[in-house]
């Protein structure tokens, strides 16, 4: 009885699903490494900047340089587009920070369609995995692949990699580690779906997980009376974008600051939360159990600076607060 030939994981037609320079440097690895990319999947062009200038997405950017067919569907329901897909004759779709898909497509490719999830699974499910995980002060976080079904982020996992999170980290940095985590993690799967070596194991649907819901005006904002170290967190998590943010009250203007650098100090006070002092060079402001120490900051129209700079060429009334 001859063994059934298995077919070679980079010849096997996939298209790409994704948007952001998170997605977009993983499907560079996939080019790279000679995986047969037929067609990406990207949002329609939006404009961005002062001047809302209409720019393509990362992902976009990536394809048409190496010439691959690009779609750009508003309605991932449509007919024209679902047929378009079929006529790729793609055998595996690949999703990475992507919009949820219709059963209609992710049923599409004979090895199915999995995603990149930036969290350990069923962790930090959502929107914004890498933020929360921060927020959170996780000690750990990784990336996961899993099959995509009609839910968000439930399907089942096929492989996860995992590394600590360093005191150090902040958004930015902890973003382009996991990026980087990824593409391998990818390869990986491709290979393990079309070889069949990789098994799937389901979520456990009852595990009471950590979400990550999208950020907002809410959310995203600072509470002074809340402990020094989850303040710091915060910051961590949301920096340098959307930036965790406060008011300034000063002489009865209010004033929408974004905070972008802190750390904490285990120092006793008099002061209430919000109340701060200067020490140099240094904003501290006061929290119940110390002082949240302010490194960068920005004001409305102004850049991001380190306070120091701020304080060359400001003073700050002493009678002014935090809230």
């Amino acid at each position: 009885m001859t063994s059934m030939k298995v077919q070679n994981p980079k010849k096997v037609n996939i298209v790409f699903f994704g948007t952001p320079e998170f997605a977009a440097h993983q499907l560079d690895v996939l080019i790279s490494e000679h995986y047969n990319v037929v067609a990406v999947v990207t949002a329609p062009d939006r404009g961005a900047g002062r001047g809302q200038k209409t720019r393509p997405s990362a992902v976009k950017e990536l394809a048409l340089a190496h010439g691959i067919s690009i779609f750009q569907p508003t309605n991932l329901k449509d007919e024209a587009f679902i047929d378009a897909l079929e006529q790729t004759k793609a055998q595996l779709f690949v999703v990475v920070a992507f919009r949820m898909l219709p059963q209609r497509v992710w049923s599409i490719p004979k090895y199915g369609t999995f995603n990149l999830h930036a969290s350990l699974l069923p962790n930090y499910r959502g929107a914004a995995p890498i933020n929360w995980a921060l927020i959170n002060g996780e000690k750990n976080t990784g990336v996961s692949t899993f099959l995509i079904d009609d839910k968000i982020d439930t399907g089942d996992v096929l492989l996860q990699e995992e590394i600590e999170i360093q005191k150090e980290d902040d958004l930015k940095s902890l973003h382009d580690k996991l990026m980087h985590l990824g593409a391998p993690l990818i390869a990986q799967t491709i290979d393990g779906l079309v070889e069949g070596t990789v098994v799937a194991k389901k979520q456990n649907q009852d595990f009471n997980s950590k979400s990550a819901p999208k950020l907002n005006n809410e959310n995203t904002r600072i509470d002074w009376t809340q402990k020094g170290s989850h303040i710091e967190n915060l910051i961590k998590g949301l920096s340098p974008y959307p930036a965790a943010w406060t008011h300034f009250v000063e002489d009865d203007q209010t004033f929408r600051l974004k905070i972008y650098k802190t750390f904490f100090l285990d120092e006793k006070h008099q002061l209430r939360a919000g109340q701060f002092k200067i020490e140099d060079q240094k904003i501290k402001i006061a929290v119940h159990d110390g002082y949240v120490v302010v490194e960068e900051l920005q004001f409305p129209n102004k850049k991001r600076m380190k306070v120091k700079d701020l304080l060359n060429g400001r003073k700050l009334k002493e009678d002014a607060i935090f809230e």
